[in-house]
């Protein structure tokens, strides 16, 4: 799924607190939007295995949640929803498309690395690929609550995040093309081979599989 569903749905989860007890929700809400974008920051060094951690976020996430029931402070607050974003994340990423450079071809086995199990989980393919119709859908179902409950700056955020969504499912199906082009026609003849190895495997022929 692309990068402004998942930071909806971050945000979405620390709604119910945000309700209950307002006094954290700023913390909370935070915390669940960063959560949610912080798997992704691995998009360039082995994405979907070095940030992505379906399991272990969600066993810290289940460990750290008691303390911020009996004991709710901005640390336990935030810790609970960073962890919460990030495992909802790394788990809803197995239910979308592998890691190929066309995803909607279907081609790769690939969709998130079991770490505990020292393996690749298999996409389940629910939303065929990031920036799928069906991946915007998502994203506005998520955005309608949260533009009502929200205010300030979390609202624009909401607002900027279906911006870049509606725009990159629009243009989603060429930028493979587009990164053949700027990889073959220019990266390859400016970078030494030492950068172009840390290139995503899905750039080079028959990689990424």
């Amino acid at each position: 799924m692309m990068l402004p569903t998942h930071a909806l749905i971050g945000l979405a989860l620390a709604l119910p607190l945000a309700a209950i007890a307002p006094e954290f929700a700023g913390v909370a809400l935070t915390a669940g939007l960063l959560g949610g974008i912080l798997p992704d920051l691995d998009m360039y060094v082995g994405h979907r295995k070095t940030l992505h951690y379906p399991v272990y976020y969600s066993v810290l996430a289940v460990a750290v949640a008691p303390f911020a029931v009996l004991v709710p402070t901005t640390v336990t607050i935030a810790a609970t929803f960073l962890l919460l974003g990030a495992a909802v994340h790394s788990v809803m990423d197995i239910f979308g498309g592998g890691l190929e450079l066309r995803p909607w071809e279907a081609t790769s086995s690939r969709a998130v690395y079991d770490h505990r199990r020292g393996r690749w989980l298999a996409p389940r393919r629910w939303i065929r690929y990031d920036g799928a119709p069906e991946d915007l859908l998502l994203s506005l179902a998520i955005a309608v609550p949260l533009l009502i409950a929200l205010d300030g700056v979390l609202r624009l955020v909401v607002g900027a995040a279906l911006v870049i969504a509606v725009v990159y499912t629009a243009v989603r199906r060429l930028l493979p093309t587009i990164a053949e082009v700027l990889v073959a026609g220019y990266l390859v003849r400016t970078l030494s081979d030492r950068l172009l190895a840390v290139l995503p495997a899905r750039y080079g022929p028959e990689r990424g599989k």
